[in-house]
């Protein structure tokens, strides 16, 4: 999940706003947790869709 659309438990607002001390700490943990963290899961299995594709390309290749 992106944090994007997260609200936040104790202010219940959008965790991008900040508008509290959580906010802004769940918001700098989640920016840097990776280059795949903030990536949504549809972007993910297209990812590995793209991958598996061209591992099957390569193995196709070599034979």
């Amino acid at each position: 999940m992106t944090y994007d659309r997260l609200v936040c438990a104790n202010c219940a607002a959008p965790v991008t706003e900040g508008r509290c001390p959580v906010c802004r700490a769940n918001r700098q943990r989640l920016q840097h947790e990776g280059p795949l963290g903030g990536m949504s899961p549809a972007a993910l299995m297209l990812l590995l869709a793209v991958l598996v594709a061209a591992v099957a390309l390569l193995a196709h290749q070599t034979a």
